[in-house]
């Protein structure tokens, strides 16, 4: 994120159907090269913040559930009308962490870069990563990459979030 950057932003999907706005900082950008499976690209953006800070302006998306590395898929909202998704929700937290597909945002550049490219395990050859960035093969220790402010966020919610796991039936291999 560019220091000058201001919340909330806007956002929306191709045809405007969806509209959204960005409530507060994200806690982290992702640059996900898993991610390409859902995308049809090289990798996505997703800027993680907390659902609550995030505000529909128009109609609601329609939910997809899709598989995931994880085995218990991931919940894709897309325009029902553009099929565009702007954002995902995944197991991990599901409906209390949105993934926000940062290029949906009507400012793409207002969150700057990602913080950490992930699942670059599973990256395209001809991508070149910046090594001012974080990378790592699979996921990260979050205490280890996250700032302080997005921490302390964080704690506030992980108790809806271990209660939201609690919920959560055994995942079958």
């Amino acid at each position: 994120m560019t220091e000058n950057t201001t919340f909330p932003l806007e956002g929306s999907c191709d045809c405007q159907n969806i509209r959204y706005r960005v409530e507060a900082k994200p806690l982290i950008v992702h640059c996900c090269h898993w991610c390409q499976r859902e995308t049809g690209s090289a990798f996505a953006l997703n800027a993680v913040i907390e659902a609550t800070n995030i505000t529909r302006l128009t109609t609601d998306p329609e939910i997809i559930h899709t598989p995931s590395q994880s085995g218990r898929g991931q919940k894709i909202a897309r325009c029902p009308k553009c099929h565009i998704a702007v954002w995902s929700h995944y197991s991990s937290a599901g409906p209390l962490l949105t993934f926000v597909r940062v290029g949906t945002l009507e400012n793409p550049d207002a969150v700057g870069g990602p913080g950490i490219h992930i699942f670059t395990s599973t990256k395209q050859k001809w991508v070149v990563l910046d090594r001012r960035v974080p990378v790592v093969s699979e996921f990260y220790d979050m205490e280890e990459i996250w700032s302080k402010e997005s921490l302390e966020r964080w704690k506030v919610l992980l108790p809806e979030v271990e209660k939201y796991r609690a919920s959560l039936a055994p995942v079958e291999s």
